[in-house]
């Protein structure tokens, strides 16, 4: 009996090609910027409605080329005394957890209500953002880098 003829194959590959390396823990914690829009300060009777509602929008961009999942949680208080004493407290109103899909290079544009209850001065930056790339198979997402405190005023009038 014969045997098949035996052919020896070759693989090429070329050399430029890039090999996707994984990302590192500080790219994957600058996946998303967030931006807070909001009044500097804001004027409120609290004499004719005691609860003041300032809507608050939160702007999120995705900085990869990638698609990302993100998860933004609202219920994250401030509780250093320090902080309380400065920044009193103040509530998220509506959803308090939200899960999105951002494309490469989207931006996306989150419209919040923040409840005050009396004057003083609040800090905004409260929403925890986590993010990862959608086929990235982990468990949990990685917390995104968080910006500057965001001040706003709320006076009585």
């Amino acid at each position: 009996q014969e045997l098949p003829e035996m052919v020896l194959l070759k693989f090429f590959r070329p050399e430029n090609t890039p090999v996707p390396a994984r990302p590192t823990p500080e790219q994957l914690s600058n996946l998303i910027k967030t931006s807070l829009h909001y009044p500097e300060s804001f004027n409120h009777s609290f004499h004719r409605k005691s609860l003041c509602l300032v809507p608050v929008t939160l702007l999120l961009s995705n900085c990869s080329q990638a698609v990302v999942d993100v998860m933004i949680d609202l219920r994250h208080k401030t509780t250093s005394p320090e902080a309380l004493e400065i920044h009193g407290s103040f509530t998220w109103l509506g959803q308090t957890q939200y899960k999105l899909q951002l494309k490469s290079q989207e931006v996306y544009s989150l419209q919040l209500k923040a409840c005050f209850v009396h004057t003083g001065v609040y800090n905004l930056g409260t929403p925890r953002v986590f993010a990862k790339l959608v086929d990235q198979v982990t468990l949990f997402e990685t917390s995104q880098q968080n910006s500057m405190p965001a001040l706003i005023i709320i006076n009585n009038i």
